[in-house]
């Protein structure tokens, strides 16, 4: 079995002049690597294509393949992480993760918020904030805390998104609005812990893999992950405790189900002054560096090594494809 491998390499678009931040959710070499090593490992035959501008021609010169496994990004918009699975979908070629329309959804978190919402699962009270005229509406306590409505790596986040007087809150959202042309999403800030919680495969087949409590290890005084402290890797990773695992586990795989992920990816969630789990954002997408990641540290607690998870993503995908063509 032939799988390909579709992804956006961050060194060739730091090379094309783009800003380190605005290919922070990119991949560098040494993720690429180590996937095509584990698929080989797994006995399966690679071929790399890279992005869509080198999908795109393949496509239409009749080259076809298996199984790609995609972790494609994109640059811009709403949809850019669902732009080549819909061309994969278009072209009847299966894929591993999530098809576009879960792609598109997750990647607005005020749509992704409103699902969750809707489906009566807990998540901080918010409103999506297009124009900054539309602030004079919150009706929301402080904190609140400010974010670009459609963007990860912690891009968008510093010091200044946790907003403690309402004088702040116009200055923050013309920022995200101006910046990032697109929405801002404000919400009610949740004091608690941080937590993400792995989850593979799809559906009923789903499952929690592992709960990590994220801490931070540097920063500048805030209490909340900002792309600073992300970029350069202040992160640590601890397995939750048996509490803690048991409820963020409940709530993130039924917001996975509700939101139609597949595969395997994480959802994040965030504990209210309560001290119950909220639903943060999705992330169907996941980052897959052997080293670093969320979801690979996760593994790596249940004793599964990095050849194993991507194993078994791909055997998630392959099952789905052999349910839908039963």
């Amino acid at each position: 079995m032939k799988v390909a491998l579709s992804y956006d390499l961050r060194e060739d678009y730091l090379a094309l002049g783009f800003k380190p931040e605005e290919t922070a959710e990119f991949d560098p070499p040494e993720t690429i690597d180590a996937l095509e090593n584990a698929l080989i490992a797994a006995g399966f035959e690679t071929e790399r294509i890279g992005g869509f501008r080198a999908l795109v021609p393949r496509l239409l010169r009749g080259d076809r393949w298996d199984l790609v496994f995609n972790i494609c990004e994109g640059l811009y918009g709403n949809g850019r992480e669902a732009v080549v699975p819909a061309l994969l979908d278009e072209f009847r070629i299966p894929y591993v993760f999530s098809e576009p329309m879960v792609l598109c959804l997750t990647l607005h978190k005020g749509m992704a918020k409103k699902i969750v919402r809707d489906a009566g699962l807990l998540t901080a009270p918010f409103v999506v904030i297009e124009k900054i005229e539309e602030i004079e509406n919150i009706d929301l306590p402080y904190p609140l805390f400010v974010k670009p409505i459609g963007e990860g790596a912690g891009k968008g986040i510093d010091l200044n998104s946790k907003i403690l007087e309402k004088k702040f809150l116009a200055q923050k959202c013309s920022m995200v609005i101006d910046n990032f042309k697109q929405a801002a999403l404000v919400e009610t800030f949740l004091p608690g812990k941080d937590y993400t919680v792995s989850i593979l495969g799809t559906g009923d087949r789903a499952r929690v893999i592992g709960v990590t409590n994220l801490v931070m290890k540097g920063g500048k005084g805030e209490d909340f992950f900002s792309y600073e402290n992300k970029e350069n890797l202040h992160v640590e990773y601890i397995p939750a405790d048996a509490s803690a695992e048991q409820e963020c586990g409940k709530l993130a795989l039924s917001c996975w189900r509700v939101l139609g992920c597949r595969d395997a990816g994480r959802i994040d969630v965030r504990l209210d002054a309560r001290g119950l789990p909220n639903f943060i954002e999705a992330n169907p997408l996941p980052e897959l560096n052997p080293e670093y990641s969320e979801i690979t540290s996760a593994f790596r607690h249940k004793g599964h090594s990095y050849n194993d998870m991507i194993r078994m993503i791909v055997e998630s995908a392959l099952e789905r494809q052999e349910k839908r063509r039963s």
